[in-house]
């Protein structure tokens, strides 16, 4: 089965979600942004998607209208979207509720790809777990079924989970880029290649998924090797903000391995 969708947004996720539609077959409708340009540039990727800057949609032949914008715009700009009455509306956020859609529309939906995404980079949607959150069961079968079109990983959850999930997720995405972040920082203020570290970043991404996290644990902090964490943070003294950082997960680690 083939849908029309209307995506409202251009970002990084609008972007892939589009490809990946057509690519399974469905028709991608409309781009709504309110930096027009911004829906020209993400609609001239697509077969023939017409693009608008208005957030009156009452007029479109899209069935599913998918909301892909930054999580603190959803609430404003779903209240203010004009869908046709059979409309199915639903967001891709990870923390925002099913209540956010449900108060301003009749077929509210979560469509929510469990994934980070960069325009220009690459991702196997099919391997991108898509959590599916509806109102009624008929808006739900239908985002089940878009869902199953793109990726092999679609499962039925609920806000609070999704919620759970989503903090968990800035842990595990968002905190350990930052800490591959500062790493890159330490090294190139001391003219010494990130690159040396790839292959212990890949070791270790690969290991806490083989083992698990608990288990793969290593380092000073674990094994109570206090004499090197205090050289670290002596070292650090040069960054207050790193040095501190060093500090509070070096005494974290150390309390939940003691």
């Amino acid at each position: 089965m083939f849908f029309k969708v209307a995506i409202i947004g251009a970002g990084n996720v609008a972007w892939h979600l589009a490809r990946a539609f057509e690519d399974s077959g469905h028709f991608v409708t409309d781009i709504y942004n309110r930096n027009i340009s911004h829906a020209r540039d993400l609609a001239s990727r697509l077969y023939d998607t017409n693009v608008t800057d208005s957030s009156d949609l009452t007029h479109s032949e899209a069935e599913i209208f998918l909301i892909a914008i930054a999580d603190d715009a959803i609430e404003k700009v779903t209240s203010q979207l004009k869908v046709p009455p059979y409309g199915i509306v639903a967001h891709t956020s990870g923390t925002q509720s099913l209540e956010v859609v449900a108060a301003h529309h009749d077929n509210p939906g979560i469509f929510y790809p469990l994934q980070t995404f960069s325009k220009g980079i690459s991702v196997n949607i099919k391997e991108v777990p898509i959590c599916i959150e509806a109102l009624h069961q008929s808006t739900e079968k239908v985002l089940f079924t878009l869902g199953d079109s793109i990726s092999n990983e679609v499962y039925a959850i609920n806000s609070e989970d999704r919620r759970l999930l989503h903090i968990s997720a800035v842990f595990a995405c968002n905190f350990s880029n930052h800490m591959l972040t500062i790493a890159q920082d330490i090294l190139e203020d001391h003219d010494i290649d990130f690159g040396l570290l790839q292959p212990l970043i890949v070791e270790t991404v690969n290991k806490a998924l083989s083992v698990g996290p608990e288990e793969a644990q290593t380092g000073p902090a674990v094994r109570g090797d206090d004499a090197t964490v205090k050289e670290h943070l002596k070292f650090l003294k040069y960054d207050p903000a790193y040095r501190k950082i060093y500090k509070l997960l070096s005494e974290h680690l150390e309390q939940h391995y003691s």
